[in-house]
């Protein structure tokens, strides 16, 4: 089973969190892409764009943050953050 855990950031204190479970066998990037779709779905957020900054921290830590320049809309928190925690 595969595992992420989205939180969102506002002043330094997470406002709202929640783990997606994505249990099919796509490949890694699938799957976190999936789990990503539904976190924002469940967020009702805009899919975040994947800027290299992201790409690089997510493949050296499984770990990354979308801060306001990875949105087009405009959002009302500092930061989205999302983090593999179960392969």
């Amino acid at each position: 089973m595969f595992r992420m855990w989205g939180k969102i950031f506002k002043k330094n204190r997470m406002i709202t969190d929640t783990v997606i479970c994505v249990d099919n066998d796509l490949n890694r990037t699938r799957k976190v892409y999936q789990a990503l779709e539904e976190m924002c779905y469940e967020f009702d957020l805009p899919k975040p764009l994947w800027l290299e900054s992201n790409k690089q921290d997510f493949i050296r830590s499984s770990k990354t943050r979308f801060t306001r320049d990875s949105f087009i809309e405009e959002i009302d928190f500092d930061y989205l953050e999302i983090q593999v925690i179960e392969e």
